[in-house]
C-alpha cells in the first residue's frame, strides 16, 4: 500500500501519508485525493527518499479542486540536486515558496490551508530522477471527507 490515513480522536487531526514515489515529469501529479468535502491542511511535509537529480526543477504543490480552477498552496522552489534527507514544506502563505532544508529539522506550517474536494498535486518542472515521500495533517472541515 503507498498511502495511509490516521486519526487522533483527541486532538481531531488525521494524518495521510504517502509512500516513496518518482516525481512527476515535466506535469503535475496527485499526492492525496479529497472526496466528500472541505478539509484544513494543518501541515503538508516532503522528503527526499532518493537525490535529485542536478538540474533546474521548478516544484510547487498545488490544489486542483473537483469544481473550480487550480490555485497554488505555494509558490515554486528549485529542487535541483537536493539529496536524500530534505525536508519540504510550506508556511501556509500561498504566495510563498516551498520551503527546503537539508538540517533535518523544519518550521511548522504557521497557517492552515483550506482545501476544497479534489486533489493535492505536486509539480514539476522539468524531468528529474529522484523519490520523495509526502505526509499531510489535516482536520475536516464537511462531515463525511476523506483523503485517500
Amino acid at each position: 500500500m503507498n498511502q495511509t490515513v490516521t486519526y487522533n480522536p483527541t486532538t481531531r487531526v488525521f494524518k495521510a501519508t504517502k509512500a516513496a514515489a518518482n516525481l512527476p515529469q515535466t506535469t503535475q501529479s496527485a499526492l492525496f485525493t479529497i472526496t466528500g468535502g472541505r478539509i484544513r491542511v494543518l501541515g503538508i511535509y516532503g522528503e527526499v527518499v532518493t537525490d535529485i537529480q542536478a538540474q533546474a526543477n521548478a516544484t510547487k504543490l498545488i490544489s486542483n479542486p473537483t469544481v473550480g480552477a487550480d490555485v497554488d498552496i505555494c509558490a515554486t522552489n528549485d529542487i535541483n540536486g537536493d539529496a536524500a534527507g530534505t525536508i519540504y514544506n510550506v508556511t501556509g502563505t500561498l504566495s510563498d515558496a516551498m520551503v527546503a532544508t537539508t538540517s533535518g529539522a523544519v518550521k511548522d506550517q504557521a497557517s492552515p490551508v483550506i482545501v476544497a474536494a479534489g486533489t493535492i498535486d505536486l509539480s514539476c518542472a522539468a524531468s528529474n530522477t529522484g523519490t520523495t515521500k509526502w505526509v499531510m495533517d489535516y482536520i475536516q472541515i464537511d462531515n463525511g471527507v476523506t483523503v485517500a
